[in-house]
């Protein structure tokens, strides 16, 4: 029997772009599969806007969404989040966003306050650079040991925003590690950790990480992203790896993200929300609503405030 539906659904993480509005290296000029997430990705080199992103919901009751930086050219990081302002002015959607900033940079508390007094604006994506295996060599600076990170972090958190950490599995350790160091930081883990290695021993290696991040009170966890660059899509795996995330972290504490349109390259929205959903059968009624709309509202702060017009702040 297929999973009910949400009511609602809040999707705590896509992205948005109009590639003749601002400069995607990464879909216009530097195509590069061999890199990327899931590998090829010519499908995702178009637009995709609220419009797109509304037909591959298809029927699903989408009241809100969180933007969160698409990789435009570092240089126009403000510019990305006038533009989507723009777009919520226009279309009601993102409903929050998550810019980017060089949180290392010498710069980084003036980009900060730039970025903070726009309206929709609730968090940072800076991603710490990483290894590129388990085993591989460790990143010559900007890595998660990088001394600079924990004075980079509180000044994030005096500008009232939480940071999205975007690492793979092997590193959630480490990043918890960090993370003791600012207890006041708000953080939202993406891609349900990045559980790229399903053998028992990586599964195994990936739990580990999600319950010494799920220790600390005020992490968050995206159930987001399971596709894998090597195998299609396997509900009843990915069915496994929710389960054991929702136990590490408890629903109270998940939030439902797409991920599209990069998602799409391996599952539809409906497989996707259908997915997590029956991963949350199990639990209390509450669950269901609290993934899917109430934990992404409360932690991104999405609901009644002042009007977004083109032009703010």
């Amino acid at each position: 029997m297929a999973t009910p539906w949400p009511e609602v659904i809040l999707d705590a993480h896509h992205h948005f772009w109009d590639l003749s509005a601002g400069h995607y290296d990464w879909l216009q000029e530097a195509y590069a599969p061999e890199r990327f997430i899931l590998g090829p990705y010519t499908a995702l080199c178009r637009h995709y806007l609220p419009r797109e992103l509304r037909a591959d919901a298809g029927p699903l009751n989408l009241v809100g969404s969180v933007h969160v930086e698409a990789e435009r050219d570092r240089a126009e990081a403000l510019a990305e989040t006038r533009w989507l302002h723009a777009v919520h002015a226009e279309h009601g959607l993102p409903s929050a966003v998550v810019a980017w900033v060089d949180l290392l940079a010498d710069d980084a508390a003036h980009a900060l306050q730039a970025q903070a007094a726009w309206p929709l604006v609730r968090g940072v994506r800076c991603k710490p650079a990483i290894r590129p295996q388990p085993d591989g060599p460790a990143p010559a600076h900007s890595g998660l040991d990088d001394p600079r990170w924990p004075a980079a972090l509180r000044r994030l958190a005096a500008h009232g925003l939480l940071w999205d950490l975007r690492v793979p599995w092997w590193h959630l350790e480490e990043a918890a590690a960090l993370l003791v160091q600012v207890p006041e930081l708000t953080v939202v883990v993406e891609h349900t950790g990045l559980p790229w290695d399903r053998s028992p021993a990586g599964l195994a290696a990936w739990q580990r990480g999600l319950q010494a991040l799920a220790a600390l009170p005020r992490v968050h966890l995206k159930l987001s992203e399971l596709g894998l660059k090597t195998a299609p899509w396997s509900r009843e795996g990915n069915v496994a790896v929710l389960r054991q995330a929702l136990a590490a972290f408890g629903w109270a504490r998940c939030l439902f993200g797409s991920n599209y349109p990069v998602a799409g390259l391996r599952a539809s929205y409906g497989e996707i929300v259908q997915t997590v959903g029956e991963a949350l059968q199990d639990a209390p009624p509450a669950a269901r609503a609290a993934v899917f709309h109430d934990n992404a509202a409360r932690v991104y702060r999405v609901g009644p405030g002042r009007p977004v017009e083109e032009g703010a702040p």
